[in-house]
C-alpha cells in the first residue's frame, strides 16, 4: 500500500505513459503534474477543437488527483467501475487518491483502457 503522494503520482504516471505510444501527447510532464491529450482535430458538441484532454495525474495538497475525461464525456462508463474505485470519484471526473494498492491501480488501468477504447471509437485518437 502506497501512501506517499510522490510515489502514488509516479506510479499512476508510469501506467499512463504507454498511451503516448498510441496517439496521446503529454502536454504537461513535471514532478507534480502529467497530462495526456489527443492532438487530433475532434468534433465535440458541434464544435471543432484541436486536441482533446484524456487524463492527468497531479499532486494536490491532500491527495493525488486523477482527472479522467472519458467519464465526463460518457457518464454511463461509471456504471462499469467497481464501487471501490467509485468511492474515490469526487465531482464528475476527478478521483482523489490518498492510498494506492495493487487492486486500485489495476482498476485505474482498466478504466484507462476503456477510455482509450471510447476515444478510438469516436475517432479522437488513432
Amino acid at each position: 500500500m502506497k501512501t506517499d503522494f510522490v510515489e502514488i503520482f509516479q506510479t499512476i504516471r508510469a501506467t499512463m505513459q504507454p498511451y503516448e505510444a498510441v496517439g496521446f501527447n503529454d502536454r504537461v510532464n513535471s514532478e507534480t503534474a502529467y497530462e495526456l491529450w489527443s492532438e487530433k482535430e475532434v468534433l465535440v458538441d458541434g464544435k471543432k477543437r484541436l486536441g482533446w484532454f484524456f487524463a492527468s495525474v497531479v499532486i494536490a495538497k491532500g491527495y493525488v488527483g486523477f482527472y479522467f475525461m472519458p467519464v465526463y464525456v460518457e457518464p454511463e462508463m461509471k456504471t462499469t467501475f467497481d464501487l471501490k474505485l467509485l468511492k474515490h470519484l469526487k465531482g464528475k471526473s476527478c478521483f482523489h487518491i490518498k492510498k494506492l494498492d495493487f487492486e486500485l491501480l489495476s482498476m485505474l488501468e482498466s478504466a484507462m483502457a476503456e477510455g482509450f477504447k471510447l476515444y478510438k471509437e469516436k475517432g479522437w485518437v488513432d
